[in-house]
């Protein structure tokens, strides 16, 4: 499985994602402008003694993170804007999971030209939006649950 993080901005989050990644096997990609630095003290305290051990890679824009994708790679974006649900989804093992910045999601070319591809995790009227290491943790998770994973 592979974990995308579109302009992430608060290191917490990516650090516990980070932690989820190397707990469950899977590549983390971390593209665009990030709101903090690889070797911030923030990331290694989320992260913990897991960070080392974290298969990433960075990406600089979002184009050149596309442009690394194998041929015919599957790719799902999560956001509240999605119109279709998180267990319409039916996963592959080597799926792209991807998610937008905390404060404004993707950028607005995302939305467009994936349009198709945009989904939502189910969540009663009263919540605006989860946190983004629980949005990828329960993603990621209901993937792997799919896929087989021990």
């Amino acid at each position: 499985m592979n974990i995308a993080l579109i302009n992430p901005e608060i290191p917490f989050n990516t650090g516990n994602i980070g932690r989820t990644c190397v707990a469950t096997g899977t590549m983390l990609h971390l593209v665009g402008r990030l709101g903090f630095k690889i070797n911030d003290r923030e990331i290694r305290r989320s992260g913990l003694d897991y960070w080392p051990k974290l298969k990433y890679a960075v990406h600089d824009t979002f184009a050149s993170f596309t442009a690394a994708l194998p041929q015919n790679a599957r790719v799902f974006f999560f956001s509240t804007k999605g119109r279709k649900n998180l267990w319409d989804i039916k996963f592959e093992k080597d799926d792209y999971l991807i998610f937008g910045s905390e404060s404004c999601g993707f950028p607005k070319q995302i939305y467009a030209d994936y349009k198709d591809s945009l989904y939502r995790i189910p969540m009663c009227g009263d919540a605006r939006s989860l946190n983004l290491s629980s949005s990828a943790a329960i993603c990621l998770y209901e993937a792997l649950r799919q896929t087989g994973f021990k």
